[in-house]
């Protein structure tokens, strides 16, 4: 969104929402109770059993899907939500909420597979951890920013990063033994440069690790720019050492890394292109490409998140507006990005994608909608089929697979 503040956010997904797809989740269903009863996202498609790509057919039984919203806008969810999904087929069913956690747009988990973290996506920015056993909600911290919308953990697990997109700016937490959260260690304003055309200030809208964990970058829509630090793994800082400028205007939102670790891809949202990126591991430094097409045609579209395959194949473009998936064939060892096609997503505002752990399936959370849609992957060429109708989800703005 351009620079009309944070709110904006919240609320302009919501506008075109299904009354279905709000009055599919009442308010009382027991927080991860297993038995809590199934709704099916789509019949098990006919020869899906195998699933497309056989990456997922070993996987046994139903595997965890968790579900982010805003619990503050008319028709929102009432905290996290919970589902199973099939691996093989990509069916979903729920399993419940996780009440008690306020405007949980943005879900990860960490490395050790004990912790889910959440952004509280509000005015007063916070962030909240919640054991996976049994849900039981650990904790918030305030973020020191206004309406948070990304958070990674560092690979070392020691630390939870977060994006405070209202304040353009980045905090630090540290992670106790138990997964907890400590007080902040750490906030950084993006304070320079300029805003960009449009903008009113700084939106930092990500906040990631590099693959070799040496450096730890912030996307940031209102500057224009992405920022490259070094975390102090000790005190938990952010000490800046690089900064890479996108084309005046463009608003990145959301970078994702090539697996070699020497590439990079921004999805910009303003402008509607993306850009392949080179990095350099050694100094943190980013060189933004040349703008490309996002094959979305003339018509209004933002892009949100972009994702590359396990193997470094193939490129995945989520486009609000045109509310289609592009792919792209990665070539030249992750240098370059080739637009092969879109795919109809099936539902309204695709805000985030995510692939299961095996790379077999492709999840794609909804918001105007209310809807999660479900693709197989293909291996050998990345195409995307549909695994069925939508599941229900009300303002589903994150989907996450363990």
């Amino acid at each position: 969104m351009s620079g009309d503040g944070w709110s904006r956010r919240r609320f302009v997904g919501t506008l075109a929402r299904t009354a279905a797809a709000a009055a599919a989740f009442p308010a009382a269903t027991a927080c991860g109770d297993p038995s809590a009863p199934g709704r099916a996202a789509t019949p098990e498609a006919p020869g899906a059993s195998t699933g497309a790509s056989g990456r997922e057919s070993g996987t046994p039984g139903p595997r965890p899907l968790l579900l982010g919203t805003y619990t503050s806008v008319e028709g929102g969810g009432k905290g996290i939500g919970l589902a199973a999904y099939d691996p093989r087929t990509g069916r979903i069913t729920d399993r419940g909420t996780v009440t008690g956690v306020a405007d949980p747009s943005y879900l990860a988990a960490h490395p050790d597979g004990r912790t889910l973290y959440a952004v509280n996506e509000r005015e007063e920015g916070a962030v909240t951890a919640v054991r996976l056993s049994d849900h039981a909600v650990l904790g918030s911290r305030g973020t020191g920013g206004a309406g948070p919308c990304h958070l990674s953990v560092h690979p070392g697990g020691r630390w939870l990063l977060s994006a405070n997109y209202g304040s353009g700016s980045v905090a630090v937490h540290p992670i106790d033994a138990s997964g907890a959260l400590g007080e902040r260690t750490d906030l950084v304003t993006h304070s320079a440069p300029p805003p960009g055309p449009g903008q009113r200030g700084p939106h930092a809208h990500q906040i990631v690790t590099s693959p070799d964990a040496g450096h730890v970058l912030a996307v940031d829509l209102g500057t224009d720019t992405v920022h490259t630090y070094r975390l102090d793994e000790g005190a938990g800082t952010l000490t800046e050492v690089a900064r890479a400028r996108t084309r005046p205007g463009a608003g990145p939102r959301h970078l994702t890394f090539h697996p070699g670790g020497r590439h990079a891809y921004l999805a910009n949202e303003v402008d509607n292109t993306v850009a392949a990126c080179a990095y350099d591991p050694d100094t943190g430094r980013l060189t933004i490409g040349e703008a490309q097409s996002t094959g979305t045609g003339s018509g209004t579209n933002h892009p949100a998140q972009i994702l590359v395959t396990a193997d470094g194949a193939y490129a995945f473009l989520a486009n609000r507006g045109h509310n289609s998936l592009t792919r792209y064939a990665v070539e030249a060892d992750g240098a370059r990005l080739r637009l092969l096609d879109t795919v109809p997503v099936g539902g309204d505002f695709p805000r985030q994608i995510a692939f299961s752990p095996g790379g077999g399936l492709l999840f794609a959370a909804n918001q105007r909608s209310g809807t999660v849609s479900v693709f197989h992957v293909a291996r050998d060429s990345g195409e995307l089929r549909s695994a069925g109708g939508p599941f229900a989800s009300p303002v589903a703005v994150c989907a996450l697979p363990l």
